[in-house]
């Protein structure tokens, strides 16, 4: 008793930024008020980087743990290869350019983003923004109902092929579809 552990010797995701997480978690439930008894860090679609040359993000399934967990049937994967548009001017030879490879893993008739991954220039940083999609139960439609910021590399993941002809289908608390408006907060009085 008052002997804790987190990070890498619990033997789960080793990664700092989840070691951290884990303690706030954990000194909000020893030293935080009340409401925060049962606080603690989810170990589910944690966004993870290799810092290499291009990075290398990654969250949620492979393709090959979707298919296991779901079934062959119940897996739609999405793909882009490309130039990212960073290189558009160079004068090199378009066969040449860096490419930049996507994937996106979807589950269920929904088609609930269940992994996604990306190799090439600002994988890192597209990864912490659809992070929090993928946490909060995006579908390929509500990426799809995503306006596209241009001239990004990150923009392929919200208009990849074939766009808008899934279910229209969305994991968020209040649709983005169809024009909805945006969800407001709960305000208590």
């Amino acid at each position: 008793e008052g002997i804790y552990a987190v990070g890498d010797v619990t033997g789960n995701v080793e990664l700092t930024p989840m070691a951290i997480a884990a303690g706030r978690r954990l000194a909000d439930r020893l030293f935080g008020p009340p409401s925060f008894q049962n606080a603690k860090v989810s170990y589910d679609n944690v966004p993870t980087v290799i810092f290499s040359h291009p990075p290398i993000g990654t969250i949620g399934l492979t393709e090959k743990e979707a298919i296991e967990k779901y079934g062959h049937e119940n897996i739609k994967v999405y793909r882009s290869k490309f130039s990212n548009l960073y290189y558009g001017p160079w004068a090199v030879d378009p066969s040449e350019k860096p490419k930049t490879a996507m994937k996106l893993v979807c589950a269920g008739s929904d088609e609930l983003v269940v992994g996604m991954h990306v190799i090439g220039m600002g994988a890192d940083e597209m990864l912490q923004g659809f992070g929090v999609a993928i946490k909060m139960g995006a579908t390929k439609a509500d990426f799809d109902a995503c306006v596209a910021i241009h001239p990004t590399a990150a923009e392929e993941f919200v208009t990849m092929f074939p766009w808008g002809m899934g279910k229209e289908a969305s994991g968020a608390r209040v649709s983005p579809l169809n024009g909805a408006a945006a969800p407001e907060p709960n305000i208590d009085t």
